[in-house]
């Protein structure tokens, strides 16, 4: 039985990310390359202040997706290309763990969508000429696999902020 949502206030969180334009099929051009954020981190000494992340900013048509694959770091940095500057906004989001693979992520999140429909919440979203325009939509990997090979074993958090 999967865990049950809840919904969790975030505060501001600043990062350092790589942005691409991608499909689903196509997502590895960005989250593979979130050792480079790490390494661009290192390499200014600067530390992690928690789990990698893939930000999902627009979903569009044909399955185009802008996305990030960023880093929390405890302050704000200054981006220098290939790796940007963001901060994740402040807010209550729906929040849900998943542990298995990411081809079940997709089932999770419609689960998700599905919770928050059911209880009438609204999402951050808005739509754009590029297709919904999320306020902020992260998938969190608390798993490194190359660390866990069992994808069973892969943690990863949703958390999909809440309109208003």
């Amino acid at each position: 039985m999967p865990p049950e949502p809840a919904l969790v206030r975030r505060p501001e969180q600043p990062y350092a990310a790589i942005y691409g334009v991608v499909t689903m099929d196509t997502i590895a051009q960005i989250a593979d390359r979130l050792p480079e954020v790490f390494g661009w981190l290192a390499a200014r000494g600067i530390p992690p202040a928690g789990a990698p992340f893939l930000r999902y900013n627009t979903l569009g048509p044909g399955g185009r997706l802008e996305i990030e694959a960023g880093v929390p770091v405890a302050s704000a940095v200054n981006g220098a290309e290939p790796v940007l500057a963001g901060v994740l906004p402040a807010g209550q989001y729906a929040v849900v763990r998943h542990t298995g693979p990411f081809s079940e992520l997709a089932g999770a999140t419609q689960d998700l969508l599905g919770w928050a429909a059911d209880r009438g919440l609204t999402w951050d979203v808005t739509e754009s000429p590029v297709g919904e325009r999320w306020g902020c939509r992260l998938e969190v990997s608390f798993t490194n696999p190359a660390e866990e090979p069992d994808p069973a074993a892969w943690e990863t958090e949703l958390a999909f902020r809440l309109a208003g």
